[in-house]
């Protein structure tokens, strides 16, 4: 765990540039959300917030960020130009570790908005890191679904949260994740 937590202290942005499009850009799709720790952080993050906010959220989050996140990948591969990207992933991670951490309720409407608009910035990453060699919809579908893999592995772990330790294991992962987004922001500065 002491090893986890070095590690999350030690991150920076997502460049998970690949030279090569694998299998037309499916695989490199595959790949980029787990190269980048803040991508794989916040997409955790968004599973465990739905599973402790319960239902509908439990599956509206998880739904709600790839399809905003599609939206942003289309700007980013238009090359439409979002202000602060890097700052909005960054600030991404820390919003939801301390939601995570704080255990917030937040209501359906904002809860839903947050996560919208984290989808968007974090499409828009993917879609402006998109290699030259890759096909735009393989590569897409590859990050599609890789995120809401780990948007799973995020619901598995906030489903711990009806289990005696688990909202001690749940704040804690949110505290790692909100200090690995802080160490992030702070990359940037």
């Amino acid at each position: 765990m002491l090893r986890f937590v070095l590690l999350m202290l030690c991150a920076t942005a997502a460049h998970a540039h690949a030279e090569r499009a694998a299998a037309g850009g499916f695989v490199t799709g595959i790949l980029h959300p787990l190269l980048g720790v803040d991508h794989l952080l916040a997409m955790v993050a968004v599973g465990i917030w739905g599973a402790t906010l319960g239902a509908p959220l439990i599956w509206a989050l998880p739904v709600a960020f790839p399809l905003l996140m599609v939206v942003g990948g289309v700007l980013g591969i238009a090359a439409v130009a979002l202000p602060h990207v890097e700052v909005g992933i960054a600030m991404s991670v820390l919003l939801l570790g301390l939601a995570i951490l704080a255990d917030w309720r937040a209501p359906i409407v904002i809860a839903l908005a947050l996560v919208a608009l984290f989808g968007i910035l974090h499409g828009h990453a993917h879609g402006t890191e998109l290699p030259a060699s890759a096909s735009p919809a393989a590569y897409s579908a590859g990050f599609v679904l890789t995120t809401g893999l780990l948007h799973l592995c995020g619901i598995a772990l906030g489903m711990l949260h009806s289990t005696r330790a688990g909202p001690m294991v749940l704040r804690t992962c949110g505290g790692v994740i909100a200090l690995a987004g802080a160490s992030i922001l702070l990359g940037l500065a």
